[in-house]
């Protein structure tokens, strides 16, 4: 397969034209074009979603593989090769299904776009619990945290604040996956120990956290004085985009990583859809519980990546740091998320309104509009 005459957009090499040749399952060439600036649409490394709990009706909590298949499909139409199902605060046995759900997808699907699984929860704040089911969440059990850590999992948020979140946080570490601060209620000195712990991560930040004051940093000022790398949902309603450009301007693009927090109703019409166990009413494009609470969001990654564009005027080079190479890197993943020679051919092609029009997965075209 080869690309010619494109805009290449590598998160480290920055911007060229050029072409892109594969070979098998990896980039083989990248080579400048010189003496022309036209080029005939943009090429950019696959985008990465480590955080969504469902689309098309599907939900990390409830799949089957049928259902985990189709879930996948649809994210190639947003040029996303590589995405984290995610579990919302739920039972041991809920987790541990969704989990090996997982596990066999990967086993019998050796070229895919699933990475693996994000436990987002169960030890959360339950002052800032957000969308997430009171009844499910609790303190740390480290026998349960043993119990629950098979293969699939690299992700797992959890508050700092928690009793045992440090003998937590070592255990969780020493298998090789990440730890992300979120839905917590710490104090600015609880974030600064975990990031001093080795965490540098915050999910979908600055939501499900106490905020900023100037007599109190908490969790909004750790993350903004630390050198943490946050998750942020570009859909304008998380976050204004004016409070993105800032996070933006403070942090830097090379801090910020993409992701969408969607849920089964996801692509599907108006109507009631369940996030955890709890009702969630999707009405005019906004997913909320009974009592009013946001309920993660319907946007799709493609928008996502739109939307950080218009939000904070970057450039593509920066893009490709926060739709994929940024998120990958957070996961210890080091062989993807670059139009490099020796890559894995994770890419999407964009025209010049960001539109996805081919997406390419392991060298091999999943998607092409």
């Amino acid at each position: 397969m080869r690309f010619e005459n494109v805009l290449v957009v590598d998160p480290i090499d920055g911007e060229f034209v050029g072409r892109v040749k594969i070979e098998g399952n990896v980039i083989s060439k990248v080579e400048r074009i010189t003496g022309t600036m036209e080029y005939e649409g943009i090429i950019m490394p696959g985008f990465v979603d480590p955080h969504t709990h469902g689309s098309v009706g599907v939900d990390a909590l409830s799949m089957n593989e049928k259902g985990l298949r189709k879930w996948e499909e649809f994210l190639y139409s947003q040029g996303v090769t590589y995405f984290l199902p995610t579990t919302m605060s739920s039972t041991p046995s809920a987790v541990l299904s969704a989990a090996r759900t997982v596990k066999d997808y990967l086993d019998d699907n050796p070229e895919t776009s699933v990475g693996g699984v994000h436990y987002e929860g169960p030890y959360l704040s339950l002052k800032r619990k957000g969308a997430q089911n009171p009844e499910l969440i609790r303190r740390i059990n480290l026998e349960e945290i043993e119990e629950t850590l098979i293969e699939p999992v690299r992700l797992i948020t959890i508050a700092p604040e928690l009793e045992r979140f440090s003998q937590a946080q070592d255990l969780i570490q020493k298998r090789n996956i990440t730890v992300s601060l979120g839905h917590t209620d710490a104090s600015f000195d609880d974030m600064e120990r975990a990031y001093n712990q080795g965490c540098d991560r915050i999910t979908h930040f600055p939501n499900g956290m106490n905020t900023l004051h100037h007599r109190d940093l908490g969790c909004v000022g750790a993350v903004l004085s630390l050198p943490f790398s946050v998750e942020m949902i570009m859909d304008g309603i998380h976050s204004l985009p004016g409070f993105v450009k800032l996070v933006y301007d403070i942090k830097g693009a090379s801090k910020i990583m993409i992701v969408t927090d969607t849920i089964d109703a996801t692509a599907m019409p108006d109507g009631e859809y369940e996030l955890g166990g709890q009702k969630v009413i999707l009405k005019n494009g906004r997913p909320r519980l009974e009592d009013g609470t946001i309920a993660a969001a319907v946007l799709v990654f493609s928008e996502a990546v739109r939307n950080f564009k218009t939000f904070t005027n970057c450039s593509l080079k920066e893009l490709a740091r926060v739709s994929s190479f940024n998120a990958l890197s957070s996961l210890k993943i080091e062989d993807r998320g670059r139009l490099s020679r020796g890559y894995k051919a994770d890419l999407v092609l964009l025209n010049e309104d960001l539109q996805v029009k081919q997406t390419v997965l392991g060298g091999r075209t999943v998607f092409k509009y």
